[in-house]
């Protein structure tokens, strides 16, 4: 048996090495995604930075806890309240403390544009610790000391700048810089000025015991006494880190899913394609005496030899290009700052069994066919593929098929907005997929009758024989459409619906929003000014609606804790502003004790009262005043400034009145914008401004999956193409013998590729189509009237490149093929 398989690899070794090189690059894929999503899991976590020397920091509760029957519930707060003055006295006489204020204070240099940096008291950089490098303190109003770079070249004592804060612009002078830590650009004010500024005081260092601050708060205070690494706690944005690797977890999670999947069809189909050109080899041997279990064992044999190979050497590949991915997604920003590979060697094990899984596997679905050959197989000298479907593969493409219809089916019915979700429209597509692929033998030849038929009709014999060797070549038509068929599929699919869904939240933007101008925060991510507000309200003809971006927590069933995004609204100029889709109820009924919210809600009867937390945790019932359809979960919660749980304004919405003059209007709106550097919008800039852009996360990952599925295609399509065309010799010779010259024979060959190319991708366009459609269904019953967006773009460059690379594939293979006297070639036997 061993001396048989290596006979038979050696002889057949453009089959096995092709099969060796898909295997290994989806192994090598799958492990270094395994590594790099390893290293999601055991990212450390950073130490304190603002507050790393201080001995103990105090500040209101950044979590929201709730007891619940089945234990204790928590979730982070938007909005933190403030350490209460009262508090901060009693604390003052356990020791020394500190107040710590956190302002925006944007600086604006003679030789600079302006540099958003963040304000705090000088008396708190010492927690940092921050160290002075030249000049002095500030002492006075006026007087500030600023953080620089690494090159100190930024700003220098003595500096006269321009610096706003949100109680206004003003010019201050620089008395002192300090070294940056890298986790901000700071402005250090006077102890007084800060207070002045931002009177609330955000955290409070305390040099005394932890325990004694503990018991002097008591249980009930509200606040959090940090100590040790717990002091990260009150750093701006503790979770950041955390929260970009739950989105690198998700992203590298797919991306190995989407590698497994591509990988072991292309695997299978190598295979599959493998034992069926080798029919009158197996038809040989059984006409000698070896017996079906004897072939199923050979193949079997010969599988585990190639998945080890190809699995060892994929997860030494895989190992070498994990630090490439991962250093590609820090730089592109998928990944927080130094994300790095850790020292797990677990994934490197997983893709190695995985792949010799996978060969084993197709290997034993392949060898039954090899067991079942008829010695008479040894005679057969036509090219014609039969029997290409038994049974077992009927049902099993039928069950599949079902599968990948009817869930869509059953959560259209159930829960529509389902669907919406990545981890939906990333897997659904498979079982579809699976389900063609499994019936590609009967639907390669009417799809290239089909694509046949205008070539066909035209003058010479290159689009008949074109037609008639893919359709009696269904195996090997089919090992080439399956791999484009599951890229085409994954490429319109994956893209088309993000596409549909951002088209879908852009209409639903422009139908909400009616206001002619837009004030949200900039690019620095400052908040309007509070002088814009009074600048705006008082232009003439002008309807002036702020907001503030707050969340609300509801606890469903007396077990989870739902936290909603909301928007604190003034109901008397809401409906100026906006046209939001009212299901149930009226937004002119919003008040203090009212809430608007949408269908995704556990209650949604107008009327009811409902118990929810605020965004600094205030508990609080209010009653259903209207009820927003769902749509594509951007269409949030609505309450009044009184439960913004501390919000600040951070959007202006401004009508036109009727009859108003709108030049007149929108001169004033800039101008007031040019004095307190403010930017102003019109709707259609706005809407533009905040749709996704080319490096938008969400793009960026996908392109990095699309790329992993159509390496995998490229490497499935060589090989098979080679595969095909080495096998096909003596065919070759004789169009030669017949007259065929050595190019229209390339051609003819190289037309055969494309079309198996372009059954591939219409197969896939048929799956995709059918997945788009799903989405067009749920967005319809969420509400949503847009169009599905097709990516024709992509589509495009995903077959044309599929035909080039087949079109080579199997020309290169061909022309070698042809350097050999057609005589000697016509007359070959394996």
């Amino acid at each position: 048996m061993l001396t048989h398989v290596r006979s038979g690899m050696r002889r057949r070794w453009v089959t096995f090495v092709g099969s060796f090189v898909a295997l290994a690059l989806g192994v090598g894929l799958m492990a270094a995604t395994g590594l790099a999503l390893a290293a999601t899991f055991g990212a450390p976590e950073r130490g304190p930075e603002r507050f790393a020397a201080a001995p103990v920091v105090v500040r209101a509760t950044d979590h929201l806890r709730v007891d619940t029957p089945t234990g204790t519930r928590s979730k982070p707060l938007r909005h933190p309240g403030p350490v209460r003055a009262p508090i901060a006295d009693r604390l003052a006489a356990l020791g020394r403390t500190v107040e710590d204020r956190t302002f925006p204070a944007d600086v604006t240099a003679p030789s600079t544009g302006p540099d958003a940096r963040v304000g705090h008291p000088w008396p708190v950089a010492a927690a940092a610790p921050y160290r002075l490098t030249s000049g002095r303190p500030p002492a006075a109003p006026g007087e500030v000391v600023v953080t620089t770079g690494p090159g100190g070249d930024r700003l220098r004592t003595g500096d006269r700048v321009r610096v706003r804060t949100p109680a206004g612009n003003g010019l201050r002078t620089v008395v002192g810089t300090v070294a940056g830590r890298g986790f901000e650009d700071a402005v250090f004010f006077t102890r007084d000025e800060a207070a002045r500024i931002s009177p609330a005081i955000d955290a409070l260092v305390v040099h005394a015991d932890a325990t004694a601050v503990r018991r002097a708060l008591g249980p009930d205070s509200g606040m959090d006494v940090l100590t040790g690494h717990d002091r990260r706690r009150a750093d701006p944005d503790p979770d950041r880190d955390a929260r970009a690797l739950v989105s690198v977890n998700a992203l590298l999670g797919t991306a190995a899913g989407i590698t497994l999947f591509v990988s072991a069809a292309v695997v299978a189909s190598t295979f599959s394609f493998a034992v069926a050109a080798r029919r009158r080899e197996f038809g040989l041997l059984r006409t000698v005496g070896a017996t079906p279990g004897q072939l199923r064992r050979a193949v079997c044999a010969e599988a585990v030899v190639i998945g080890v190979l190809a699995s060892a050497a994929g997860a030494w590949l895989g190992a070498r290009a994990a630090p490439l991915l991962v250093g590609r997604m820090a730089e592109a920003g998928l990944a927080p700052p130094g994300f790095a590979l850790g020292d797990a060697s677990w994934p490197l094990h997983t893709a190695f069994w995985t792949g010799v899984s996978v060969a084993t596997a197709a290997a034993l679905v392949s060898c039954h066919r090899a067991g079942r050959t008829a010695p008479t197989e040894a005679l057969r000298e036509a090219a014609v593929d039969s029997r290409v479907m038994p049974v077992s593969r009927w049902a099993t493409a039928l069950l599949v098929l079902l599968a990948g219809v009817g869930l869509p089916a059953l959560a259209l019915a159930v829960d529509p907005g389902d669907l919406l979700g990545r981890k939906s429209y990333v897997t659904r597509p498979m079982l579809l997929i699976v389900g063609c692929a499994l019936l590609a033998p009967v639907l390669v030849r009417p799809v290239a009758r089909l694509l046949t038929w205008p070539p066909a009709r035209l003058p010479g014999a290159t689009g008949v024989l074109v037609r008639e060797n893919t359709a009696a070549g269904v195996r090997r038509t089919a090992a080439v459409a399956a791999p484009v068929l599951i890229t085409v599929a994954l490429a319109a699919t994956l893209t088309g619906t993000v596409a549909t869904l951002e088209e879908a939240r852009a209409t639903e933007a422009r139908t909400a929003t009616t206001a002619d101008f837009v004030v949200t925060p900039g690019p620095r991510g400052r908040p309007p000014a509070p002088a814009f507000v009074e600048a705006a309200r008082s232009v003439e003809g002008a309807v002036v609606s702020v907001s503030r971006s707050t969340a609300v927590t509801v606890l469903e069933e007396d077990t989870a804790l739902v936290t909603s995004e909301a928007r604190a609204v003034d109901p008397a100029r809401l409906a100026a502003v906006s046209d939001l889709p009212v299901t149930a109820g009226r937004l002119a009924d919003l008040d203090d004790d009212a809430i608007v919210v949408n269908e995704e809600w556990l209650t949604t009867r107008v009327g009811d009262l409902v118990t929810v937390w605020l965004g600094d945790g205030r508990r609080t019932s209010l009653r259903i005043a209207a009820v927003l359809a769902t749509g594509t979960g951007d269409n949030g919660v609505y309450v009044t400034p009184r439960n913004a749980g501390g919000a600040g304004v951070d959007r202006i919405d401004i009508k036109v009145a009727e009859g108003a003059d709108r030049r007149a209007v929108a001169a004033a709106l800039h101008t007031a914008g040019a004095a307190t550097d403010t930017r102003v919008t019109t709707r259609a800039a706005w809407l533009a401004a905040n749709g996704p852009g080319p490096d938008d996360p969400t793009r960026t990952g996908l392109r990095m999956i699309l790329g992993i599925a159509l390496l995998c295609t490229a490497t499935a399509l060589a090989n098979t193409l080679v595969m095909a065309t080495s096998d096909r010799g003596r065919d070759l010779a004789v169009l030669r013998l017949a007259g065929a010259t050595t190019a229209q024979v390339l051609r003819l060959v190289a037309a055969e590729a494309v079309v198996a190319v372009g059954v591939g991708a219409v197969l896939g366009g048929g799956v995709a189509a059918v997945n788009l459609l799903v989405v067009r269904g749920a967005l319809a019953l969420l509400g949503v009237t847009s169009g599905i967006v097709v990516p024709w773009g992509t589509l495009g460059l995903v077959v044309a490149a599929a035909a080039l690379l087949a079109a080579l594939s199997a020309v290169l293979p061909a022309s070698l093929a042809l350097r050999t006297r057609p005589v000697e070639l016509a007359g070959a036997r394996e």
